[in-house]
C-alpha cells in the first residue's frame, strides 16, 4: 500500500484525497557522538517500528546531528545516512510517517556535557573551553561562554576554510534531501531544534535569575501564598511549585521578550528561508516545521515570520513548538504544573493563530519515574492538544519506552485520517468514550485510530457495524454534519 501523501492547508494537515490528518508520535533522536567506524543509527528495528505500529503512533520525528552528518567540512557521512534510510523504510512498510530532525543541544558535543549537534571543526568559540556540566544538562545555556560565542558565530555565517558555517549547513541539508529527502515515508523537515540566541541567550538567563528574585521578594501574588514560610515547611516541594502559577512565571520570563524577538526576526527568520531555499532547490517538496527558540519553551512570545523561498511565503508549512515543565525528568515532575505548561501552550496557539498554519507539538511529555503520579499532567496535555487539534511527537522514545506507566494514557484513540474538516474531537479515559464531530462536501472514507477494541460504534445516533483493521477503524459516510461515538 501505497504511503498518503501529506501537505499543508490553511491550519490543518490534508492527504491526496482531501481527508484532515491528525497524528499521534514519539521523538527518536540519535544523539550519540561521531564515532569513526562505526556508522549505523541507534538500535531501531523492526520490532521497535511494528510495536510503534501496533499501539498507534503514526508520525515520527526522527532526528540526528550535523556532526554524524558531516564529519569533515564537505565530507559526507552516507554510510550513516543508508542506515537512516533502513529505518525510513521500517516506517513506510508500518504506514508511520517522518519529519527529519537535525537536532541540537549546547551547540555540539563536549565531554562532560549533554551537547550535541554540531561537528567539532564547526565549533568555533573564540578560545573558550566547554566546561564540564555540574548541576543541570542546560547549564552551557545559561552560562557557557563557548556554546554562546559557536552560536554566534553560528548566526554571523563565520567562515571556516573559506566557507560560511550556515553555508555548510545548508549544503548538509541539501544532501540529506538528495540523499533520502525522496523517501514515502518523509512529509517533513525540521531545520534546527530549538534555536538559541546564543550571547543574547545568556543575557536572557541572567534576567531570568533578577526577575525571580524580584519576584519571590516582592511580588504580591508569591508574598499572598507565603512562599519562603512554605520553603521551610514539611510539604515544602509541593506547596513552592504550586505557587508558582504561569502567571507568576511571566513575570519572570518577561523580561527577556525583547531579546527574544529580535532574535527570532534578525537572526531566525533569515536563517529559515535560507535553509528552505536550499531544501526546495534540492528537491525537497515536504512540510518544513519552523521551531520556536529554546527560551519560548517557557511561554516567551514566539515572533518569527512564515517561511518564504524566493520572497514568497512557502505553502507548505507548520509550526513545531516545544514546552515543558520545569519539573521534566526529575523526581518532582509528579507536581508538574498543567496550569504552567497549559499558558505556555496557550502562547503558542496565538503564534498559530497568528502564521495561519497547523501544529505539531514537536516535543512535549518527559517521565516522571516508576510511579504514577504524573500521569494526570500528561493526560491534560493529550486533551489539550485535542481540543486545538493539535498532532504531536512526544518527547521521546527510549528503551523503557513501552513498558512506562506512560502507555496508561499515551495509547488512546484519535481521528486520523477524516474525510472534510475536522470541528471537534475528544477521548474520556474514565468512560472509555470517544467522539468526533466533522463535516464534508463529498462522500467518503474515514479512519479513526483506534489501538483497542471498539465494542460499540454510533453514526449520527445511529449503531453501525464495526469494521476494523489493525488498528484503523473505517467509516464511510455521506456528504454533511457527522456525529460519531466510539466506547471502548
Amino acid at each position: 500500500m501505497d504511503m498518503d501523501k501529506i501537505s499543508t492547508f490553511e491550519k490543518r494537515f490534508v492527504d491526496q484525497d482531501g481527508r484532515e490528518r491528525i497524528f499521534n508520535g514519539v521523538n527518536v533522536v540519535d544523539k550519540s557522538f561521531y564515532t569513526p567506524g562505526k556508522q549505523n543509527y541507534m538500535d531501531i528495528d523492526e520490532d521497535i517500528i511494528s510495536h510503534f505500529a501496533k499501539i498507534g503512533i503514526s508520525l515520527m520525528r526522527l532526528g540526528f546531528t550535523w556532526a554524524k552528518l558531516e564529519p569533515q567540512p564537505g565530507v559526507y557521512n552516507d554510510e550513516y545516512l543508508d542506515s537512516v534510510a533502513e529505518i525510513l523504510d521500517l516506517c513506510e512498510k508500518y504506514n508511520i510517517h517522518v519529519f527529519l530532525d537535525m537536532h541540537q543541544d549546547l551547540y555540539g558535543p563536549a565531554e562532560g556535557t549533554y551537547g550535541d549537534g554540531a561537528p567539532q571543526w564547526a565549533m568555533l568559540t573564540d578560545g573558550y573551553k566547554v566546561k564540564k556540566m555540574k548541576f543541570v544538562w542546560a547549564e552551557g545555556y545559561f552560562w557557557g561562554k563557548a556554546c554562546h560565542r559557536a552560536f554566534d558565530n553560528f548566526w554571523k555565517n563565520t567562515k571556516y576554510q573559506s566557507k560560511g558555517l550556515q553555508d555548510y549547513y545548508s549544503d548538509c541539508w541539501t544532501h540529506v534531501i538528495e540523499k533520502i529527502g525522496s523517501k514515502p515515508a518523509v512529509i517533513g523537515y525540521d531545520i534546527m531544534n530549538e534555536p538559541f540566541p546564543g550571547t543574547d541567550g545568556g543575557k536572557c538567563f541572567r534576567n531570568i535569575v533578577k526577575g525571580a528574585v524580584k519576584t519571590i521578594l516582592f511580588d504580591k501574588e508569591i508574598k499572598k501564598g507565603k512562599l519562603i514560610k512554605d520553603a521551610f515547611s514539611k510539604e515544602r516541594v509541593p506547596k513552592v511549585l504550586g505557587q508558582i502559577s504561569y502567571s507568576v512565571l511571566r513575570k519572570v520570563t518577561s523580561r527577556c521578550d525583547e531579546l527574544i524577538k529580535k532574535f527570532d526576526i534578525n537572526t531566525y527568520t533569515p536563517f529559515v528561508n535560507k535553509i528552505a531555499t536550499a531544501i526546495r532547490k534540492a528537491g525537497g517538496d515536504g512540510i518544513i516545521f519552523l521551531e520556536n527558540c529554546y527560551y519560548s519553551n517557557l511561554g516567551i512570545p514566539y515572533s518569527a515570520g512564515p517561511i518564504e523561498v524566493d520572497g514568497k511565503i512557502d505553502q507548505n508549512q507548520a509550526f513545531a513548538p516545544h514546552a515543558y515543565d520545569f519539573t521534566v525528568d526529575t523526581p518532582m515532575y509528579k507536581y508538574a504544573s498543567s496550569d504552567r505548561v497549559d499558558g505556555i501552550f496557550a502562547e503558542h496557539k496565538k503564534s498559530q493563530d497568528r502564521l495561519g498554519i497547523p501544529v505539531t507539538v514537536g516535543e512535549w511529555g518527559g517521565f516522571g519515574g516508576d510511579g504514577d503520579e504524573w500521569l494526570p499532567h500528561i493526560s491534560f496535555l493529550l486533551k489539550l492538544f485535542d481540543s486545538n487539534k493539535w498532532s504531536n511527537t512526544y518527547w521521546c522514545y527510549i528503551p523503557e519506552f513501552f513498558e512506562s506507566p506512560l502507555m496508561k494514557v499515551f495509547i488512546r484513540p484519535y481521528p486520523k485520517a477524516i474525510k472534510g474538516v475536522i470541528d471537534s474531537y475528544c477521548y474520556d479515559e474514565e468512560a472509555k468514550k470517544f467522539k468526533l464531530s466533522f463535516e464534508q462536501d463529498e462522500p467518503g472514507e474515514s479512519i479513526i485510530c483506534t489501538p483497542f477494541t471498539p465494542k460499540k460504534l454510533t453514526v449520527d445516533s445511529k449503531d453501525t457495524d464495526i469494521e476494523v483493521e489493525g488498528t484503523e477503524l473505517k467509516i464511510f459516510t455521506e456528504p454533511g454534519k457527522h456525529e460519531i461515538e466510539v466506547i471502548f
